[in-house]
Formats: structure tokens, C-alpha cells, sequence
């Protein structure tokens, strides 16, 4: 499956677009980590792709399908979406909340969730480390315990595309290594993942393909490797870096990006 995004025209006036032109694509397997400074569109780009927003030019779609033209249900079948924010304004459960991921997936004739159903609950609050809270309230729940919980109902939707805003924004270090960690087995197991991220590392820790927006000027797309340099990243943020590169494990070769202190414009 394969998400390709081409000239998009994207913002809420279509005289004044926050981004023009922009391309880039995600195949199952890939990662894609959108970065850019606030406001230059990556919201709002993610919005238009899931027809919250509508797209003033370009195209969008599926292994060759207009996904403007979807229904909503059949946009669901094959993408979710983990927001950045989230309402609370019911105490459901945890494990009912997950299971809002089946509405629409569920085989059932009674519209009640089958054994399968409860099955996919189970495994995706198992997978991300949140089975002790199933019975809690999610309304008592941790930011950083709800974004898992977030992050669960989105695989219980069983997409094969995942788009992800800011998803490590709320969670403390070791659960945001949880979903780095998340994000690379589901693209080795097939999974296409769409991340919007403020942090560069995430590209190289997850073997990312990169969509760098700038401001009043092109963005950038390609590997990590080739679109995180120092001349882009002060293009796009004004700050200088340094990209170190390290031996991970003995084996794999990894590069972080650090901030030259006093480097900014």
C-alpha cells in the first residue's frame, strides 16, 4: 500500500496556502517523519490527508485512488490516526476505549464486538504495555498512559497506514522510547507510518524517509540521511547543529543531531 502526496495545495484559505506543492510519498515498510518549524503546515497537512481539511490542488491518494473521494468508512479501513490531543469527557474503560478502534471493522450481524474483537483489544493493549490499566477509567489516567492508550485503539483499527501527530509530545523518556521502539516494528512487520515530530532523532532512530517544511521556501524530502544536514535544518529552524555519528551495538552506524549553542539567528 502505498500513500503518495503530489503538488498538494493545503492551508484553510485557498488564496493564502499555508504550503504549496507538496510531495512526498510512504509504502508499506517506510516511515515518513514530517518536521518543520510551528505553523508551516504539518497539521494541517495531516487534517487535509484524513478530509478534515479540503485540498486546493494536487492530489492525494492510495495505490492510485483519490482518497478526497472516499467515504470516511473507507478511508478507516486502511488508515489511523493518533491525535495530539485528546478529550476525556466520558469515564469509559480503557479497554472500551480501545475498542472504539473495531467500530467499523467488527464482523458482527448484533453490532455488538465479537471474540475476535475482544481478541484485538487484548493483543493491542498487551503490545503496548497497557493491560494493567484495562479496567481504569481513562478519565484517571496519566497523559502519557493516554497517548498509549491512543496508540492502542489506533492498532486495534488494524490500518495498514498510521498517521501520528507529535506522538511521543506527552509521554515521559522511557515510554517515548516505547514508541520509537513501537514505530520501527511496525514497519518491519508492513505497517506505512506518518509521524509529525519536533525531534530530528526520531527520523534516524526509526530509518525515516524525511518531508522537511520550510517557510517561503520548498520543502525538502528524501532520506534522513540526505535531508537532515546542517544547511537545512538552519534553513528551516535558524538554529545551527552538529550531526555526530555513532556505532549502535557493535553494528548499526546512528546519527543525532545537536544544537551548537549560540548558533541561533
Amino acid at each position: 500500500m502505498k500513500l503518495i502526496v503530489r503538488d498538494a495545495l493545503i492551508g484553510y484559505d485557498r488564496d493564502k496556502p499555508i504550503q504549496k506543492y507538496v510531495n512526498f510519498s510512504v509504502s508499506s515498510g517506510e516511515v515518513c517523519c514530517i518536521l518543520g518549524p510551528n505553523g508551516c503546515g504539518k497539521t494541517t497537512l495531516v487534517k487535509t490527508i484524513l478530509g478534515m481539511n479540503p485540498l486546493f490542488g494536487g492530489s492525494i491518494t492510495i495505490d492510485g485512488e483519490d482518497i478526497t473521494k472516499w467515504s470516511a468508512q473507507k478511508l478507516s479501513s486502511c488508515v489511523a490516526y493518533v491525535a495530539q490531543h485528546h478529550n476525556q469527557p466520558f469515564p469509559y474503560q480503557v479497554k472500551d476505549v480501545v475498542m472504539l478502534g473495531r467500530v467499523g471493522k467488527s464482523k458482527s450481524m448484533s453490532g455488538k464486538p465479537t471474540k475476535k474483537d475482544y481478541n484485538i483489544v487484548e493483543n493491542a493493549m498487551e503490545e503496548m504495555g497497557i493491560s494493567h490499566l484495562r479496567d481504569k477509567p481513562y478519565m484517571d489516567i496519566s497523559g502519557g498512559e493516554l497517548q498509549m492508550v491512543m496508540f492502542a485503539r489506533a492498532l486495534a483499527q488494524e490500518p495498514r497506514i498510521l498517521i501520528m501527530d507529535e506522538p511521543t509530545a506527552a509521554l515521559d523518556y522511557g515510554n517515548a522510547v516505547r514508541i520509537i521502539e513501537k514505530v520501527r516494528q511496525l514497519r518491519e512487520t508492513g505497517y506505512g507510518v506518518l509521524m509529525i515530530t519536533h525531534n530530528p532523532d526520531h527520523a534516524f532512530m526509526t530509518g525515516a524517509n524525511v518531508a522537511l517544511f520550510m517557510r517561503n521556501k520548498p520543502m525538502r524530502f528524501g532520506t534522513a540521511y540526505d535531508v537532515i544536514t546542517r544547511e537545512n535544518i538552519q534553513d528551516a529552524y535558524g538554529i545551527n547543529v552538529k550531526l555526530v555519528e555513532f556505532t549502535h551495538d557493535n553494528q548499526e552506524i546512528m546519527r543525532t543531531c545537536a544544537p551548537e549553542f549560540g548558533g541561533t539567528r
